[in-house]
């Protein structure tokens, strides 16, 4: 079985079609999906999926582009992330793309949800962008590597993976990697050790070639498993069977 193991179900796109997504995810062998928390206010709908469907989890966080919601403390996340079916912490982490000043709250947030994660035992989703160097330190710096995570939709250098790596991170490719332009991010995913190696959709962003351009949904991310394995000469089944032993481990209050 495969596992999505970042998407947003309860995004409008993907919302509206429930039934038919969770038909998709069933009928192309991907037996489980992680459903992102990226604003609290939204949050409720985040954990009433994964209430709803026994295959589907979910995390609580606030995502760092996100400056107009809810400023969360750690207890605030502590006492959400307790949920039986919250597995996680995030999406979490820093963004200067947008945010060009690079703003102290991105680093203030994301210290906030790494000392949340270190405190309920739950991993952490991490979201970089344009800001990889300070991602890591403060990473390093509010000791990250005690609890672990998963550098999601990986875009960034081997370099950059490899200081997620030290701390004991994960490494998830989405649907980018099948992009032909994409020949930097192919070669890290040749690297990344197959017991630290996620897959994932990003769902409703970023669909795999052959479906590039449309609304992405949990069920496509068999795609980005079948370009992981080609880049490394692997079987598919491998691979399946890697990044799903491997979400278990990582997300270890889910269950298979």
């Amino acid at each position: 079985m495969f596992i999505d193991s970042h998407c947003h179900l309860d995004f409008p796109d993907l919302a509206a079609r429930e039934d038919e997504i969770l038909a998709t995810m069933a009928a192309n062998g991907v037996a489980q999906a992680l459903c992102i928390s990226v604003r609290l206010e939204d949050f409720p709908r985040v954990l009433g999926l994964a209430e709803r469907h026994a295959n589907l989890w979910a995390t609580v966080g606030v995502h760092p582009d996100n400056a107009d919601c809810h400023e969360p403390d750690e207890a605030e996340l502590v006492r959400l992330a307790n949920h039986p079916r919250v597995v996680g912490i995030g999406e979490t982490g820093l963004d200067y793309y947008w945010n060009k000043d690079e703003p102290e709250w991105q680093r203030t947030r994301f210290r906030t949800h790494i000392r949340a994660a270190r405190a309920c035992g739950k991993p952490l989703v991490v979201h970089t962008r344009n800001a990889a160097a300070d991602t890591l330190r403060l990473m390093r710096e509010e000791g990250a590597g005690e609890i672990g995570g998963v550098m999601h939709c990986f875009t960034e250098s081997w370099e950059v993976a490899e200081g997620a790596l030290e701390m004991g991170f994960h490494i998830s490719f989405s649907g980018i990697v099948t992009f032909r332009n994409a020949k930097a991010l192919k070669e890290v995913a040749k690297r990344v050790p197959l017991d630290r190696l996620l897959i994932e959709t990003d769902a409703p962003y970023l669909a795999p070639v052959p479906h590039r351009g449309k609304t992405n949904e949990p069920g496509w991310v068999v795609h980005v498993a079948e370009e992981i394995a080609r880049l490394r000469d692997e079987p598919l089944e491998r691979i399946e069977r890697a990044t799903t032993d491997n979400f278990f481990r990582l997300f270890r209050h889910a269950q298979p």
